[in-house]
């Protein structure tokens, strides 16, 4: 989620050493907040969230601000794919023809579709391969949370999404606190969580409880990670449904890196995981990004607890605005969502 309109006091903890001088370097836009089309950091974006990565290194973003989802080609060719700038709306249709209203999560299907959470329309949106916007659940303007098929659904400003290589997509409904099921047929179910009813409870299913769930992942083996933003933790949904918390402490806020409830985030927003299991963490309101091992435990990989800016550098001498999105590539570069800006880590 957007950083929240509120102060939090916060002293660090110790923090563990880097175990990584992972290279984080800026790929695309500036500093300068509007919406241009070209390579690299010539580029411009208004505020970048979700972001999807094809097998080719093709890199797929939502420009949230501009209501735009754009493209980063391998060769660094920024371009728009559909929406357009500064025109909000809900219309389908054809790429610059269809029309955005907050857009912020966005998955990449085995069949090339992204996936978009279209925010403030309340809707879930597919994006076809050719560039064709449809509207696949919920009904624009109309909120809440009903389970059902395609446009009887209905949402509460949702933000996260992942699909798996069967074609089911699942979306973290923030505002509704749950986490909910489409089938490739269209129709909505609940996942986890339950409507209107906040907490941190862990369990199966509609008992378990979140708190404006936010970026989702999944691994190889079915799992989902969610980036329980008002929790300050980091929750896992296991294919049977059952839910666990696998790093942070409910409540319990700050930067420290540790074994899984030692560890601390402050309102974290996006997750990946790698194909080893590492899960990698926008850790939003630190201004770091987190790596959660395979054992559980957590660590900084880049940026420095509290220290906002915009320099590029190894670990701990680079700074970020507020990493939102994040996403890994087959090789284990990460791509980051960070104010105007797309980061690179390497």
């Amino acid at each position: 989620m957007r950083a929240k309109a509120q102060v939090i006091l916060f002293v660090p903890g110790k923090e563990a050493p880097y175990t990584s001088r992972a290279e984080v370097s800026t790929l695309a836009g500036a500093a300068e907040k509007c919406s241009v089309d070209a390579v690299g950091t010539k580029a411009r974006f208004a505020y970048p969230m979700g972001l999807a990565i094809a097998a080719d290194g093709t890199l797929y973003v939502v420009d949230e601000e501009n209501q735009t989802i754009r493209k980063i080609a391998p060769t660094g060719t920024v371009s728009t794919l559909a929406g357009a700038t500064g025109s909000k709306g809900s219309a389908d249709g054809a790429a610059l023809a269809a029309r955005f209203f907050h857009p912020v999560g966005l998955a990449l299907a085995a069949d090339g579709a992204l996936y978009v959470t279209d925010a403030d329309n309340h809707t879930i949106r597919r994006v076809s391969p050719t560039g064709v916007v449809t509207t696949i659940a919920g009904t624009p303007s109309r909120k809440g949370s009903v389970d059902g098929r395609g446009p009887a659904a209905a949402f509460r400003r949702p933000h996260g999404v992942a699909v798996d290589a069967n074609g089911t997509v699942f979306v973290a409904d923030t505002e509704n606190h749950t986490i909910r099921k489409i089938t490739p047929e269209g129709s909505v179910t609940t996942l986890a969580g339950a409507s209107g009813h906040k907490g941190s409870a862990d369990g199966v299913g509609t008992a378990a409880r979140f708190y404006h769930p936010a970026g989702l992942a999944l691994d190889g083996a079915g799992n989902l990670y969610v980036a329980d933003n008002g929790n300050h933790t980091i929750r896992k949904i296991a294919p049977d449904g059952t839910v666990s918390t696998l790093a942070g402490q409910a409540g319990r806020h700050g930067g420290t890196d540790g074994p899984q409830s030692t560890a601390r985030f402050l309102f974290p927003t996006g997750v990946a995981v790698d194909a080893i299991g590492n899960v990698y963490v926008a850790d939003h309101l630190n201004a770091t990004i987190r790596k959660i091992s395979p054992t559980g435990e957590v660590s900084t990989l880049a940026g420095s607890v509290l220290r906002a800016g915009q320099e590029d550098g190894p670990g701990p001498a680079a700074r970020f605005v507020g990493p939102f999105g994040i996403v890994v590539d087959a090789s284990g570069g990460l791509y980051v969502t960070d104010g105007p800006t797309i980061r690179l880590i390497k």
